[in-house]
This record gives C-alpha cells, structure tokens and sequence, in this order.
C-alpha cells in the first residue's frame, strides 16, 4: 500500500480493500521504522491521526463522504499551519508554537476527507534550497542519503519518495516545491500566484509565496489542486477560480502545443546530463505532437536570480518582525530591558541563513540604498513579468531544467552562500511572474539520481499544464526510489 499513488489508495477505500485507519496504520508504522534514517517529520501524532482517519471512515460508510481524497493521508510542510499541531518553521523561535487554527489549504484538504499524518522538516523559514538550515537537523535524500533532497521543502519530498506519505503539500517561494521533487523523482506542483489561499502560511516573502504539492505524479497533483484552489476573504491576494471542477485530461494534451526552450538556460545554467534530459523529454514531447523551438530569455537569465533575493529578503525582514519574543514563540532568558530582549530573543532564536537574509533585506530597504537595490530590483521584475507576456503570445509552454544538476552532496555550498543562491536560476522566473510551473521526471544521472524538468504556462493556464504534464508521464517510465524496494541508500 505504501507504493501506492493518492487514486489507487482512494479507489481502495471505496471498493472497501482496505479502511481508511488501516491506511493511516501503514503509513504510522514505516514513519515509526524509517524516518530517523531520512530526517523527514518534524511532528506527527500517531492518536490524532488514528482519530482522523475513523472519523473519515464513519463519514464514508454513512456516505457523508465522497471526494476522491476521503481517507487519504497527507503530510504538510511545517509552515502550513494545522490546527492543534506544532508549527515551528524548523525554527528554534517557533520550537513549541501550537497553531490555533487550519490553514485555508488545510481545512480544504480535511474537508475533502483527506488524514494529516504531521508536520515535515524544512529549511527554517524556507529560507534555503537543500533542507539543512533548519533548526532540528538535515533531511537526507532517500535515494542516496549522502546527497539533499533539495529545499526548503525537502521534508515533504523526501517522505513522498520514502514512502513515509503518498502526497504532501509543501510551499514555492522560488522553486521549494520543484526543486525538491526533481531531486526526489517526483512531481512538483506550483500553482499561479493567488489561485491557492495563502491563509495560513507562514509568510517569507508574500509576493512570492504559494502552497504547491508534491506527489508521486501529475494526476494526484490535480487532484488536491482541485479541491484547494478557490478564492478566500482572508487572503486579500487570492482570486476567484477561473473555471469548475477539473475534468479527464485529454489524451492529446500536447497535439499542436507550441513549446520553447530557453537557450540560455541549457547552455550557461545546466550541466550536461541536465541539457540531455531536457533535450531528450523536448523529442518525446515532438513525437506526442508538439512543435518545440529555442527561445531566448534574457532579461530573467540576467536578472532574475538577483532581482529575486532582493525582493525576497526586502519582504522577509518585514515579515519576520513579527517573530520577536513579545507576544507568542521564544523569548530569550536572560535580558535587561525590551530592546535587550528583542535583540536577544532573535539572535538566539534565528539561524545564520535567515540572519544573512534579514540583514540583508533590511540593508536593501534602508534609506541610503532603497533606490539602487530595491526598486532597481522590482523594475527588473516588471521587466521579466513582460518578457514572460512576450513569449506566451507565441508560445503555449516553456521547458527547461528544474534544477541545474541532479541533487549535490549534503553540504554542498552551505560555506558559498552565493553560489547555491545561483542554482535558483531555473525557478524563480515563475515566482516572479506569477506563472504556473510543474517539474516531472526525466530519468537518472549517472550515479543514479533523478534529473527533473520543468513545464511552465502564462498565469492561470493550470488546464493546459496538467494536461501537457499528463501527456508526457503517460509516455515515460515512472520512477521508483530503490529505497522503496529495500535496496541500498548509502552513499556509494
């Protein structure tokens, strides 16, 4: 069962093969044996979920309950709140935060029946590209546990390719969902900003931030889209749903696409085997009946990853302010006055990643340098939000990397902060622009990693997307952590 795709377990359940708590007992048992080898939850409660899980089988056996989510387990990156769980942000200021309330996202997802099984590890604050700042320890890739599972939502990937989880939710704020899934051989669902509420999610930087998932392919990504992308009151940046509920995607979801590759992103950003993997899915996509060609983006190539972490750490020092020791999280010990305390309580409680990015986006918005950094910074974004418009109006989708390489080692660049900054190069450009972005599988490296792609389309073309995605997994061998099959993990 634990193999098994968010469709086959809900299919299951229905034709009665197995209960809802059966499912949840299953997943309980492989956290309870294999985590500790992968890092990947921060937070699970083995009671509330067993208590989720036969309340949702009451419901369906009543018929109160249909969706076709009800009694599937999901696990939920730690900065997503859920009611009566721990919400730490993998951060020691948050360490023993209880969230009093469901995300938006969440309380869909409960609605629509589906099981919380916890909390999974992060970077802190998602301030991170390989899940080794957080505040409680590193995740390991389950592939190959010398190498990351990438960032910051790398617990929910890891425990979706461990399977420790058929589907978590995670959060994009320049790649965080995508990324992560490429390392993991999974899929990695960024929506267009808006179409998912933000309520509730712990914010980084808001005009960046979305709730994405991580699933072992396209359709479970639908799937929870489906419920969770509506608009909400409560968030003054979502937006009313374009159209009704998904339908089948079509067979031809390729025929007569138009796709461009971005030159610039093969030949300056991504290794070799990364280039082949994207000029190997470019011919399987031609022979499913899409017209692909190369495209120049020269302005995000240019400016995109620097633009981005100014933006980024200019909204983050405003958003963490609020994380000072006065009304909830930690509070340092010892202090002399408030301004002691404050300075104490955020110096002991924030890890060196973020107190780079805060210090920084404070510099950036501070009167002696607004004008060079910052508002050059969002001229470029108005700058690649056009350049994006200018592509799609001859161009259905874009293909490229997800990632410059396979997973790097644990450890990889955590001395040369600018240098994992520039491997971001790939997936920014979405949040940037607001578009929607979906990485897929595309093979193996040659020490055995996944390498993943990445299928972008103009703001709220979702449809199109899911339909492109599907297309191509149905034509290319899914993978499998060997992992899963108890084959070796170690770094060899």
């Amino acid at each position: 069962m634990k193999n098994k795709t968010v469709r086959e377990i809900s299919s299951g359940i229905r034709e009665k093969k197995w209960s809802a708590r059966e499912v949840a007992d299953v997943y309980l048992a492989e956290i309870a044996e294999r985590d500790s080898r992968y890092g990947c939850y921060l937070t699970v409660d083995p009671e509330k979920v067993r208590s989720q899980a036969e309340a949702v089988q009451r419901q369906i056996e009543k018929g109160e309950q249909n969706s076709p989510l009800a009694g599937v387990p999901i696990a939920v990156k730690d900065n997503i709140c859920v009611k009566g769980m721990r919400t730490t942000c993998a951060s020691r200021i948050l360490e023993n935060f209880i969230s009093p309330y469901d995300a938006e996202a969440v309380q869909r997802l409960k609605e629509a029946g589906m099981i919380i099984l916890g909390k999974t590890n992060m970077d802190e604050f998602a301030m991170g590209s390989t899940t080794e700042t957080s505040a409680f320890g590193p995740t390991k890739n389950p592939w190959n546990i010398g190498h990351t599972p990438g960032g910051s939502s790398g617990g929910s990937a890891a425990a979706v390719s461990a399977g420790l989880a058929p589907v978590a939710l995670g959060s994009d704020t320049g790649g965080s969902v995508r990324q992560p899934a490429a390392f993991c051989g999974l899929t990695g669902w960024k929506p267009t900003y808006g179409s998912i509420s933000r309520y509730g999610l712990v914010a980084y930087a808001s005009s960046l931030d979305v709730i994405g998932v991580i699933g072992q392919d396209i359709w479970d990504c639908a799937l929870l889209w489906d419920a969770m992308a509506a608009w909400d009151r409560k968030d003054s940046t979502s937006v009313p749903r374009q159209r009704g509920r998904l339908a089948a995607f079509p067979k031809d979801g390729l025929s007569g696409k138009r796709i461009g590759i971005p030159e610039e992103w093969l030949k300056e950003e991504a290794d070799s085997e990364m280039a082949a993997a994207v000029e190997s899915a470019a011919r399987k996509m031609s022979a499913l009946g899409a017209e692909v060609q190369n495209i120049h983006l020269p302005v995000t190539a240019a400016y995109g990853v620097s633009a981005y972490y100014l933006i980024a750490c200019a909204e983050a020092s405003s958003n963490l302010a609020r994380f000072d020791g006065v009304k909830y999280g930690m509070r340092a010990k010892e202090y002399g006055d408030f301004h002691e305390m404050y300075r104490k309580t955020r110096g002991e409680g924030f890890g060196t990643e973020v107190k780079r990015r805060l210090l920084l986006g404070a510099f950036v918005l501070s009167a002696g340098h607004y004008e060079d950094y910052y508002r050059k910074a969002c001229t470029a974004r108005a700058r690649i939000r056009q350049e994006f418009r200018d592509i799609f109006q001859n161009y259905d989708l874009i293909l490229g990397p997800a990632a410059p390489s396979s997973a790097p080692a644990l450890g990889f660049g955590l001395e040369k902060p600018l240098e994992r900054y520039r491997r971001d190069i790939h997936t920014v450009a979405a949040n940037l622009a607001g578009l929607p972005a979906v990485s897929l599988p595309a093979g193996l490296s040659k020490k055995g990693l996944p390498l993943g792609i990445q299928l972008m389309a103009a703001p709220f073309g979702e449809e199109l997307l899911f339909a492109a995605a599907a297309c191509y997994q149905d034509a290319v061998m899914k993978l499998e952590c060997p992992c899963q099959r108890g084959e070796r993990d170690e770094d060899v």
